[in-house]
């Protein structure tokens, strides 16, 4: 019986990983690995007799893996005696399907680790200079999933709108006039501040401000690559002082495209 470890890879920048994940990568028997993961992590700290398997989960597009596959995948090796690290863009508790992959590991009594990782939204909002409860801007923040699928209740978006504290939305920039619409319809403030933010940590990083009653119309004709984070809120207001980070001001993505 092998050994599986779950481990979070960070948001982009292949320096934002843990001493630990660099250890594990180096004694890892295969590699199963999220398309939101730098190939430059694996490239240079993975055990080079390692076979990678690209899953390439991705909501809503039919050619990505399911993650019933993805699950199989885990088990399969790991009754191979295989020790297997399944690696994960972000932080491995953060809406990644971790609980699906534990759930099987139990299951199956396979012994298992787990490696937290920096999640992205506290990558993006210390590359894009956002503190995400900045003393007098905020004494929360709220983390939310938002895509066509999303079921929040009216009551829910109507504590949202009147909320002080900082939101952050991930898997959002898709739909992201509907998101400020429905803040809006719940009496959110127009010109509460709104960050998009693109590739985040990464050299091909971009940040984009405007407010919920403009978005719609600065951004009509955006689309934004993949992977982006919204963030909604007074600290999006310190961006413009404490913009640090400057990566090539280009189009392109260090990520595992799926066609």
């Amino acid at each position: 019986m092998g050994k599986v470890i779950i481990a979070g890879a960070g948001p982009g920048d292949a320096e934002l990983i843990t001493v630990k994940l660099q250890k594990r990568l180096g004694e890892a028997d295969i590699i199963i690995t999220d398309r939101l993961v730098n190939p430059e992590i694996i490239a240079t700290h993975a055990n080079k007799n390692a076979p990678v398997i690209l899953t390439g989960k991705e909501g809503f597009n039919q050619a990505s893996y399911s993650q019933q596959q993805i699950n199989d995948l885990i088990i399969e090796y790991a009754l191979q005696g295989k020790n297997v690290l399944r690696l994960k863009g972000g932080d491995v508790a953060f809406f990644s399907n971790v609980l699906d992959e534990l759930e099987a590991l139990v299951q199956h009594k396979i012994e298992f680790e787990i490696i937290p990782g920096i999640t992205a939204a506290s990558g993006v909002s210390a590359y894009a200079g956002i503190p995400l409860t900045a003393r007098s801007y905020s004494q929360g923040v709220h983390f939310i999933t938002f895509n066509p699928s999303s079921e929040i209740s009216v009551e829910k978006w109507k504590v949202l709108a009147d909320t002080h504290d900082t939101i952050v939305f991930y898997m959002a920039s898709k739909n992201l006039a509907n998101l400020a619409s429905l803040l809006l319809q719940s009496d959110a403030p127009p010109d509460k501040p709104i960050a998009i933010i693109e590739q985040a940590t990464t050299i091909y990083q971009k940040v984009h401000v405007s407010t919920l009653e403009n978005c719609a119309a600065d951004f009509a004709h955006k689309k934004f690559s993949s992977p982006s984070m919204v963030i909604v809120g007074d600290v999006v207001k310190l961006h413009e002082s404490f913009n640090w980070y400057h990566g090539k001001n280009e189009t392109g993505t260090i990520f595992n495209e799926l066609k």
